[in-house]
């Protein structure tokens, strides 16, 4: 396996049945990012929800005015299938910005994805973008900013649920989907390097991996795909082509000092990620 130094260790003779594999969190990109091999440190984590229907998150905080939900309504060719194109425009009313206060590596600030997984506004992130925040805004897709809070968390699964205090005038709810198989073509779509909305798309390359991921811990379950992941797509939604999010991303592979994408992220399904982003313990 690799090594954190990133070195070519010589591979046993019987190895162990399930050696972990080292990868990081998506750090936080700095407000003003150079394009040099530092800016481009990055982790992943995909997230797989095995539903197929929006989950009826019940505790997250809707603001004084109840918002227009809407469907998001795509329009599938003979197999169901859609566009890299058609996924995007799809998702995007579904993702938002996360920056925080006073969290994390960056003191200042830090940033990452979230994704409205519920029409009352719960958004489901990576719990390692707003872990030890002061404070969490929360950017929508219309431009609308606001407050939020972590209502429930798992750090056993590196997943954060937000409530936040305002909605946005309309609110789209992701469509949450079953588990990918592999070799499957998914999107990934996030604010890279303070990049906002990029989508970048690859294949599922594994399933059921365990990683040991740098100030989080062991992950295990974790969906691995190639998809380009980079320092601010931590909690944002990893998609399946008939536009319904699978996943949550989390860390990538990182073996090297140098922390460039190497083609390998993980994240966690989404099954999963509801599961563990569920109502937090009465007071």
């Amino acid at each position: 396996m690799l090594s954190r130094a990133g070195k070519l260790d010589r591979l046993p003779d019987a190895p162990p049945a399930a050696a972990p594999v080292q990868a990081e969190p998506v750090p936080a990109p700095p407000s003003r990012w150079r394009l040099d091999r530092r800016a481009l440190v990055a982790a992943g984590v995909a997230v797989a929800l095995a539903v197929t229907a929006v989950v009826a998150f019940r505790w997250g905080a809707a603001g004084s005015d109840s918002p227009a939900v809407v469907t998001p309504t795509p329009s599938p060719s003979d197999d169901g299938t859609l566009t890299v194109a058609e996924v995007y425009q799809v998702l995007l009313p579904s993702v938002v910005s996360i920056r925080t206060t006073g969290a994390g590596r960056s003191p200042s600030s830090a940033s990452g994805t979230g994704v409205l997984a519920n029409a009352d506004g719960t958004i489901l992130t990576a719990l390692h973008v707003v872990k030890g925040a002061a404070a969490i805004e929360v950017t929508y897709a219309d431009g609308s900013t606001t407050p939020a809070t972590v209502a429930a968390a798992d750090p056993a699964k590196d997943i954060a649920a937000l409530a936040p205090k305002d909605l946005p005038a309309v609110l789209v709810p992701a469509v949450l989907g079953g588990t990918p198989g592999i070799g499957e073509q998914v999107v990934a779509i996030g604010d890279q390097l303070g990049l906002t909305g990029s989508a970048t798309t690859g294949v599922v390359s594994g399933l059921e991996r365990s990683v040991t991921v740098a100030d989080v811990g062991k992950l295990g379950g974790l969906i691995q795909f190639d998809a380009a992941v980079n320092p601010g797509s931590s909690g944002g939604p990893l998609v399946n082509m008939r536009g319904e999010t699978v996943g949550i991303v989390v860390a990538l592979a990182n073996p090297t000092d140098a922390g460039t994408f190497i083609g390998v992220g993980f994240a966690v399904p989404i099954v999963t990620a509801a599961a563990a982003g569920g109502p937090p313990p009465p007071p």
